[in-house]
């Protein structure tokens, strides 16, 4: 791979597109040459994304899987249920290059799960064994010659954060989950529950018990470990914040924050807060999971907050593009000043 890494994104013109536009388009070592959309071939970027005006003369085309074939590296964002479809094709042309794939098609390991969660029989059941989980935090560095990654889910990756190093050290595992997520989470096509008269001054719950991130969040969580989730619509557009009150106490003599800070204390992007809960507007906007906890006689709650289409997705995909493509995890995610190369340990 020459030092530019050559770059296209299939289905861009969503939400979570157009914060992989814009990261792309400012990073060091990304040349953007290629966007698709179905809905909006042909038209400026802009247009679409008229914050990225003046920013590129790129227009969006239309899906063509042999155009890419050539590429370095691709971030497709399917619909769910469509991405596997999707890799298939690109593959078939010959595509050799880095993937990052942003939908819930390769996320979970066990193919039977996606009727039940997804609604879909899985048709590449084989393939799911080729795409590493991209949880950086827990999974990096990732086995030589790795090339596809499945870009965890925005819930999924909050909770799983906020309750992995508890996982780690408790043999049972209870966790009790309430989290709120803003009207970005639904995608750019708008439907009643997202209509903003009836979300604004409101919050509602949804997918009680049943969200489909819970699989993802179970699957990296392991064994002996029960989640009780209660997702909730927030009146604002971007971020989760949620607590996940945890009863069990752990051995006497054993820190919570020793824990925490043991998993996260080198992580680029998991910014910790011992002895308090983090605030939405701190991660908002963001690349940082913020994760924060409280004890006391009732147990641990621990709190947690990022940007559902940053950490919770763009940003998250382009840390994982930078950890295949062998650069400093944080490259073209912060500021120049902060970046630092790839850890040794990492």
């Amino acid at each position: 791979m020459s030092n530019t890494i050559d770059t296209g994104i299939i289905h861009g013109s969503g939400y979570v597109g157009r914060e992989l536009i814009r990261l792309l388009l400012r990073h060091p070592s990304v040349r953007l040459s290629h966007v698709s959309s179905r809905t909006h071939a042909g038209k400026p970027i802009w247009e679409v994304h008229p914050e990225l005006r003046g920013d590129t003369e790129l227009s969006f085309s239309e899906p063509n899987y042999a155009a890419v074939s050539g590429m370095d590296a691709l971030f497709v964002a399917g619909a769910h249920g469509d991405s596997v479809g999707i890799v298939d094709e690109v593959l078939s042309a010959g595509y050799q290059g880095l993937l990052v794939d942003l939908s819930a098609d390769f996320r979970l390991r066990d193919s039977s799960l996606y009727p039940v969660w997804y609604d879909f029989t899985h048709p590449a059941p084989d393939r799911l064994g080729e795409f590493i989980y991209g949880l950086p935090e827990i999974h990096a560095p990732y086995p030589e010659g790795t090339r596809f990654v499945a870009n965890p889910g925005c819930f999924a990756t909050a909770l799983t954060l906020a309750l992995w190093p508890l996982a780690r050290r408790l043999d049972r595992l209870d966790a009790f989950v309430t989290a709120l997520t803003g009207a970005s989470g639904s995608g750019v096509k708008p439907s009643a529950i997202t209509h903003f008269p009836d979300r604004e001054g409101n919050v509602r719950a949804y997918s009680v018990l049943r969200h489909r991130h819970l699989p993802e969040v179970l699957q990296e969580l392991g064994e002996g470990v029960s989640v009780t989730f209660v997702p909730v619509s927030g009146p604002w557009t971007r971020g989760i914040w949620g607590t996940a009150h945890v009863p069990a106490l752990l051995t006497p003599g054993v820190d919570v924050s020793d824990l925490f800070q043991e998993v996260y204390g080198g992580a680029s992007f998991v910014r910790l807060w011992p002895g308090r809960l983090p605030e939405l507007r701190w991660a908002a906007g963001t690349p940082y999971c913020d994760i924060g906890w409280i004890e006391g006689d009732e147990g641990t709650v621990v709190g947690f907050a990022l940007d559902n289409l940053l950490k919770g997705a763009a940003s998250q995909a382009v840390q994982n593009l930078n950890l295949l493509a062998g650069l400093g995890e944080t490259t073209g995610l912060l500021p120049r000043a902060l970046n630092q190369e790839a850890r040794s340990d990492r």
